[in-house]
């Protein structure tokens, strides 16, 4: 596994809410309920805005300001996503 990630999954996500909120969702309940809002899987904005930083700190950059606030997993990941694919 290399240390830089083109694209974040699903599986990466779930991993991040369990280190960065300590909530544990199966990557595929997740991917399944992608536009479900967050808060169906019992991860808060507090939660959200540390899988921000998590991402930062591993990206070494910061993600587009809008991370933190969206409402749903497929929003999350098209956004950083997005940003991470045109470096923005």
């Amino acid at each position: 596994m290399t240390t830089e990630v083109n694209q974040v999954t699903f599986a990466d996500l779930a991993a991040l809410m369990k280190k960065g909120a300590g909530v544990t969702v199966d990557p595929r309940e997740l991917e399944s309920r992608a536009d479900a809002p967050f808060g169906e899987f019992g991860l808060d904005s507090l939660g959200l805005l540390g899988i921000v930083g998590e991402l930062e700190n591993r990206r070494g950059r910061a993600l587009p300001t809008d991370a933190e606030r969206c409402k749903s997993p497929r929003a999350f990941l098209d956004l950083v996503n997005g940003a991470l694919t045109t470096g923005a």
